[in-house]
């Protein structure tokens, strides 16, 4: 199985006061067209989800949702285990209810719970020193043996995949 964590995109800055609830902080307006840039180059580099499980705060929803508009996808799981102190063990138990054959699951959340659950998934024994970009995305496979890191690539990068129309 493909998991893909995708940390949500530039958002409001945390301890504004227009935002006394955390969880409703949006993103900007260039969170949201580098996110769009950002889903393109997922597409330029052929990546496919069988499911797309976020976060229900609004800047990771709204991250999802462009994702999934991108890719016409119909189908955005909102789950509380994208939250902290939830465990990589309830979320995958969790994608595997909602899409029992999947076998490529995008999991948009923030930081550092991401990076705790991709430490999780690797068998490390404390967390890894991550620098997880927000809009950057983390590609693990897991099999029944184990599980291997294949790459995290920044938001700039994802969008050097696109190519420009000339």
């Amino acid at each position: 199985m493909e998991l893909y964590f995708l940390r949500h995109g530039l958002a409001g800055r945390h301890g504004d006061p227009k935002y006394k609830d955390d969880s409703l902080r949006p993103l900007t307006a260039q969170g949201r067209e580098k996110m769009r840039r950002g889903a393109r180059g997922m597409q330029a580099l052929g990546l496919k989800f069988d499911a797309l499980l976020s976060s229900p705060y609004l800047r990771a929803r709204q991250t999802a949702e462009i994702v999934a508009q991108t890719y016409k996808i119909k189908k955005l799981h909102l789950t509380d285990n994208l939250l902290p102190p939830a465990s990589i063990g309830k979320l995958l138990k969790e994608a595997h209810a909602i899409c029992p054959k999947s076998g490529s699951i995008l999991l948009v959340g923030h930081e550092p719970h991401l990076t705790e659950m991709i430490s999780a998934v690797l068998k490390c024994s404390k967390a890894l020193a991550i620098d997880f970009k927000k809009g950057g995305l983390c590609s693990l496979t897991v099999t029944p043996s184990g599980a291997v890191f294949n790459w995290l690539l920044t938001p700039a990068q994802l969008g050097l995949m696109v190519k420009e129309k000339r």
